[in-house]
């Protein structure tokens, strides 16, 4: 059986050891140390009050809130075909804290350092049937000595992009046996199971299945009343949504707000960003006091629609999308790339982002569809270009109703991923044999 690398053990080792040091440096650093720490002592304390080993136990990995929410719609299609079966849900980012409370599972923590004697005591205490990751998010230890266990190692919604440091070195050798002791994969597109293939997962055991996320946008979409209080912020104007921005979205957001509201003073834009830190508010207001435009209103204050709204609290951005008649999605003038698009989409409002969209799937479908707009890596500093986009959809409204058509459409289309996932898990489920723990019925 696959056993990982001396090389990555010790990195391992390295990397939890540095952590207390590490966390000095990051509020969410430290947040994510704490719980980690003591994490293992959670789930063993669990499974001694709680785990009932004549039910098999499936256990779900998720690193942060997007591949949690991912895990959590193949886990709600799971649960129906599976309601025997006992459920455990792990992550890795404090961001990922509220999902884990509201999901329907026997236990939900951090998932402790990948390191062997932390692996191996969990493996004991849960005795799971099946371990999933979702999207790509696997950890070498864990997932080699479950499948040296007979513990069934799968993923779901796998997705890996042409520029994953993953498919280089030294990554790809250290990360290699832990992708080898995958049993199923449930792949999101062809090019993702070709680069599946090329981390280490056999090709005979990848599926392709689609992407979970479209039937977790869309419940979460359904499931938002009209009447929801957020959405009146958009009624009676042409709204923009700007939603997880950063500091080079804003600059051209604000910028072309500026130009678009001294022709339409009618027009709104409601600004989300995706790290609302009071610095971060604060750069925002003087941003926009220097560009010209009226104060904006928190979140927390406004008392109704304003011609800027600056949100200052976290979890709100699904539901504000609908309150807009446009949106703008940030990330794109990052490295790290575009944040989700399929939230607006689902909503049927056309979508505009920056140039940095090359990793997102999702961005490239809809821009296919002609339903979204890219700003180009060329264009003039400032907020020129997307003024010209913005000023165009509110002008043109039979374009901007159009373009947004066929974005809700191309997610309706992408639906059915998640209960496809979960019918693939379950033969993992009813092939395997229940996984005992050595201390079970003592």
């Amino acid at each position: 059986m696959p056993s990982t690398p001396v090389v990555y053990r010790a990195a391992a080792r390295l990397g939890s050891g540095l952590a207390p040091a590490l966390s000095l440096l990051s509020a969410k650093l430290a947040a994510g140390h704490r719980g980690r720490r003591d994490a293992g002592r959670r789930l063993a304390a669990w499974a001694g009050r709680s785990r009932d080993h004549s039910r098999p136990l499936v256990w779900l990995h998720a690193s942060s809130v997007g591949e949690g929410l991912q895990a959590e719609s193949v886990l709600l299609d799971l649960r129906r075909l599976h309601p025997e079966a006992q459920y455990v849900y792990t992550h890795y980012s404090p961001s990922a804290e509220s999902l884990a409370r509201r999901l329907p599972v026997d236990a939900a923590d951090y998932l402790p350092y990948d390191l062997p004697a932390a692996a191996e005591q969990l493996l004991v205490t849960l005795a799971p049937s099946l371990i999933v990751f979702s999207k790509l998010d696997l950890w070498p230890e864990l997932a080699t000595r479950a499948a040296a266990r007979g513990v069934a190692v799968a993923m779901v919604a796998a997705t890996v992009s042409p520029g994953s440091g993953r498919l280089r070195w030294p990554a790809r050798v250290l990360l290699r046996e832990g992708y080898r002791a995958v049993g199923l994969a449930a792949a999101v597109s062809d090019e993702d199971a070709a680069r599946l293939a090329r981390l280490g997962v056999g090709p005979d055991r990848i599926r392709v299945l689609g992407d979970p996320r479209f039937d977790s946008v869309v419940q979460r979409i359904s499931d938002i009343g009209r009447d929801e209080p957020l959405l009146r912020f958009g009624h009676g104007a042409p709204t923009m949504v700007a939603g997880s921005t950063w500091p080079g979205d804003e600059a051209v957001l604000l910028d072309g707000f500026a130009r678009l509201y001294a022709r339409r003073p009618d027009a709104r834009l409601i600004l989300v960003p995706h790290e609302p830190t009071a610095a971060h508010l604060t750069a925002v207001e003087e941003a926009a006091r220097g560009a010209g435009l009226p104060a904006p209103v928190r979140l927390s204050a406004a008392t109704g629609p304003t011609p800027l709204l600056l949100v200052d609290r976290v979890g709100a951005l699904a539901t504000l999308y609908g309150a807009g008649t446009m949106a703008y999605v940030g990330g794109g003038f990052r490295r790290a790339g575009l944040h989700s698009v399929l939230e607006p989409a689902a909503w049927g409002v056309p979508v505009a982002f920056g140039p940095r969209w090359g990793r997102s799937r999702d961005a490239a479908l809809l821009l296919e569809a002609g339903a979204a707009e890219a700003l180009t890596r060329n264009s003039a500093p400032g907020g020129e270009e997307l003024y010209q986009i913005w000023r165009g959809w509110i002008e043109h409204e039979e374009r901007r109703a159009t373009q947004g058509e066929r974005a809700r459409r191309l997610v309706e289309r992408g639906r059915g991923a998640s209960r496809r996932s979960a019918e693939m898990l379950g033969q993992a489920i009813s092939s395997r044999p229940l996984r005992t723990s050595p201390s079970a019925g003592r």
